[in-house]
């Protein structure tokens, strides 16, 4: 089973855009957008994403990228 990374799509518009393009290319990760996740005061104030149901927040797209590979590896499945 993969890690889920869930993205907001009003969030993707702000920003997170290129981390979802990123994360995509890894086949290890099943990645997902929604119309929203009802984390609107986030998705207002920073880039986000839900990682197997975590919030994990970020700056910029980058940083969003770096810290959903660290929540993972901190965080295992198994």
């Amino acid at each position: 089973m993969n890690p889920i990374v869930e993205f907001c799509i009003s969030n993707l518009a702000n920003g997170s855009q290129e981390t979802l393009e990123a994360l995509e290319k890894d086949p290890n990760l099943d990645v997902l957008e929604y119309g929203c996740l009802s984390y609107c005061t986030k998705c207002m104030d920073s880039l986000y994403a839900l990682v197997n149901g975590e919030i994990v927040e970020a700056d910029t797209p980058a940083e969003l990228t770096e810290k959903i590979y660290e929540f993972i590896e901190e965080n295992p499945l198994f």
